[in-house]
């Protein structure tokens, strides 16, 4: 009866570790004017023009649980800060926007990606009132 509890206990603690979802690692970061359904990137690009809405999809690899973030820039300063609590049984994307209805100012921006509050890579972009 005690080796029958043992094995009971044994398979429980096993499947509950493999159930337990560990911290979000990155495996990309896309850019672009529009999403898929998926919250990927359907059109991927790094000049925007002043009124358009600016996407950002972070892909995580295998699943996990944490926070998610994102810090806007224009040059040097931040222009915001959204996160997302997220919690994903495999592979999956979260999806960040920016948009301005008087338009953005031409220049050099960034967006910096943050996960549980570690940077974990950038994104240069730029915003061009000439581009066609």
């Amino acid at each position: 009866m005690m080796q029958l509890v043992r094995v009971g206990l044994a398979a429980v603690l096993m499947f509950s570790n493999a159930c337990s979802r560990g911290p979000l690692e990155l495996a990309n970061i896309q850019m672009g004017r529009s999403l898929n359904q998926d919250r990927s990137v359907a059109s991927i690009t790094t000049l925007f023009k002043p009124n358009e809405t600016v996407y950002v999809s972070v892909q995580t690899k295998a699943g996990g649980a944490g926070t998610i973030s994102v810090r806007w820039k224009f040059g040097s300063r931040i222009i915001d800060e959204p996160s997302k609590p997220v919690s994903y049984s495999g592979p999956a994307s979260t999806e960040f926007h920016m948009q301005n209805s008087g338009g953005f100012p031409p220049g050099d921006y960034a967006v910096d990606v943050l996960i549980d509050g570690t940077q974990v890579g950038t994104r240069a972009f730029k915003v061009d009132k000439y581009y066609e």
